[in-house]
């Protein structure tokens, strides 16, 4: 099994806690795998924070075998298949561009403005393809087409989507997205669409009802995931875990370690469990700046985990790494 875990890295109010938990699965995995170079392990020079593309993107890049092009990760077309648009995809060709929009709210604060996790919007798919009809008929023309695909994914086409590069949305939230709207040419039609779905859905009754409700209404969207359609090389037994994303996102330490004291009892226990029975595992640790990848070390390579662990840090120091 392969298991690739996003938001891993240590969050910097951690560094120093006494509220450190046991976690004895993935001390285990720590402890039996070794450092395994290949896809997914060496991260481009320019993997930081301000990289449009995350450490977890750009490992399950690697891992499909696509170039890479910080920005221009085609995950809108993949994710557009998996909702069902196969027949949509066929239609607009090979060689024309797809993005992933997600719907959320654009929060104006004193000197930025901030946009929610769509995935925190509780938005049903009823109110979103409401809210999908309200502003479908701006994406008109010009060789757009706009798609539904779920209630926090819709997907526009057009020929400028093939080089325009965009952040991921999680890079964004929780940040000014003042820095992530990068002045490429292609992204002026990108920024009059958002300024013109903004006023559409201003005062829609759909966002009427939930902010009287006392949920944020649905404002604006996200472009990201940009790209031609690219096949995927197939990675069997890989299994992405995202229990962490959610207190990264937003910045909550404590519901970081809880979500990470969950991983330890789930998947991580199952990969450990396999590990000791001598079974194949790869464990993919990525977070804000780089990924870590480690592996069952073959029986050639038993010099090579000696030394790795003679060095081998101890688990608070490889989180922090990421």
């Amino acid at each position: 099994m392969h298991l690739l875990v996003p938001h891993a890295g240590l969050p910097p109010t951690l560094a120093d806690s006494a509220a450190w938990p046991e976690l004895p699965h993935l001390q285990t995995l720590l402890t039996v795998l070794i450092p395994q170079p290949g896809a997914g392990d060496e991260m481009p020079k320019d993997a930081d924070e301000n990289s449009l593309s995350p450490p977890h993107e750009r490992a399950l890049a690697a891992l499909w075998q696509w170039p890479f092009d910080d920005g221009l990760l085609p995950f809108a077309a993949r994710a557009a298949a998996a909702d069902g648009l196969q027949a949509e995809i066929a239609r607009a060709g090979p060689d024309v561009g797809w993005g992933l929009l997600r719907p959320t709210y654009w929060h104006l604060g004193t000197e930025r403005v901030s946009l929610t996790d769509p995935d925190d919007l509780q938005l049903t798919d009823t109110d979103s393809r409401a809210l999908f009809d309200a502003v479908a008929g701006l994406f008109d023309g010009d060789g757009w087409a706009l798609h539904w695909g779920a209630s926090t994914r819709w997907y526009a086409v057009h020929a400028s989507l093939r080089q325009l590069p965009t952040a991921s949305i999680d890079r964004v939230v929780g940040r000014n997205i003042d820095g992530w709207l990068k002045l490429h040419p292609q992204a002026r039609a990108v920024r009059r669409l958002q300024s013109e779905v903004q006023m559409s859905l201003h005062q829609h009754p759909v966002n009427e009802a939930r902010v009287s409700n006392g949920l944020a209404p649905v404002n604006s969207f996200w472009l990201s995931g940009t790209g031609v359609t690219r096949a995927a090389t197939a990675v069997p037994d890989l299994q992405v875990e995202n229990g962490l994303r959610h207190a990264t996102l937003a910045a909550d330490a404590d519901g970081w370690l809880s979500a990470l004291r969950g991983l330890d009892r789930g998947p991580l226990a199952v990969a450990a469990a396999a590990a000791q029975r001598g079974e194949s595992v790869r464990l993919t640790l990525c977070g804000e700046h780089a990924c870590r990848s480690l592996a069952t070390p073959l029986q050639p390579r038993w010099r090579r985990w000696r030394r790795w662990m003679q060095r081998r840090p101890d688990m608070r120091t490889m989180l922090s790494t990421l």
